[in-house]
């Protein structure tokens, strides 16, 4: 190979080091440009929950509760749902424990996101100095372009997964504002039915977190082909 050439291509031992890189990040964001959607999915079940009762809190005529603890409060179940999520409202006892375990599954998914953006954000602060190296070498330089993408998109994707975090937390925090037993919720409702808005704005914060969910899936999934080309041009120059 002539001198001027060998000098444009990286040496063996950090072109070993790039193809490991291309070979293993790229495999585990295949993972996280799916992750997410799982995740969005699970947001927005429990976004629609919510407001099937606040729907139903908005319209309903409040009734007397009936003498067995554990008969249903046809006052307070919103249609359909009891089936779909097993949320129960019954006569003789407080909070359903599946809405205890909603709020505690949404601040799980929000532990988790914020875990993996901090994670991921420093990850791309030091991934964006190392990919500077490589425009020293001008047989890389028509991907330079795509390398730093795949780090623009991860770095964007950690701030999601930030914003995604306090959206979900603060979804919880205004639950927390509202009783929800059956006596506390009879007694809002026969005033000034502040629960329904409440679970209305909750949802609301559920449902954007599972849209910015979905967007950091897709920024991640958009470095796929960045991925392929780059690493097979790594494999070629090892080779050649």
């Amino acid at each position: 190979m002539p001198e001027d050439q060998t000098k444009s291509v990286p040496p063996e031992p950090l072109l070993q080091v790039i193809a490991n890189l291309a070979r293993f990040h790229r495999e585990h964001e295949q993972f996280y440009a799916q992750a997410p959607l799982r995740q969005a999915g699970e947001v927005h079940a429990r976004s629609r929950a919510l407001k099937s009762l606040a729907d139903r809190w908005s319209v309903t005529e409040v009734g007397e509760p009936v003498g067995n603890p554990f008969a249903g409060a046809a006052d307070l179940n919103a249609p359909g749902l009891v089936a779909e999520s097993g949320i129960l409202f019954m006569e003789g006892e407080g909070e359903p424990v599946e809405l205890q375990r909603l709020k505690r599954d949404v601040g799980e998914i929000a532990d988790d996101c914020e875990q993996t953006g901090i994670w991921l954000a420093h990850a791309m602060e030091q991934a964006w100095g190392a990919v500077g190296i490589l425009a020293a070498y001008p047989v890389l330089a028509d991907l330079l372009g795509e390398r730093h993408r795949i780090v623009a998109n991860d770095w964007q994707s950690a701030g999601l997964l930030a914003l995604v975090a306090h959206l979900l937390r603060r979804s919880v925090d205004l639950l927390d504002r509202v009783t929800l037993s059956p006596a506390a919720l009879r007694a809002d409702l026969r005033s000034e039915r502040y629960a329904p808005a409440y679970l209305f704005a909750a949802s609301e914060l559920l449902d954007r977190a599972a849209d910015l969910l979905a967007e950091s899936a897709t920024l991640v999934r958009d470095n796929e082909r960045r991925w392929r080309v780059f690493g097979a041009r790594v494999r070629g120059l090892r080779s050649g």
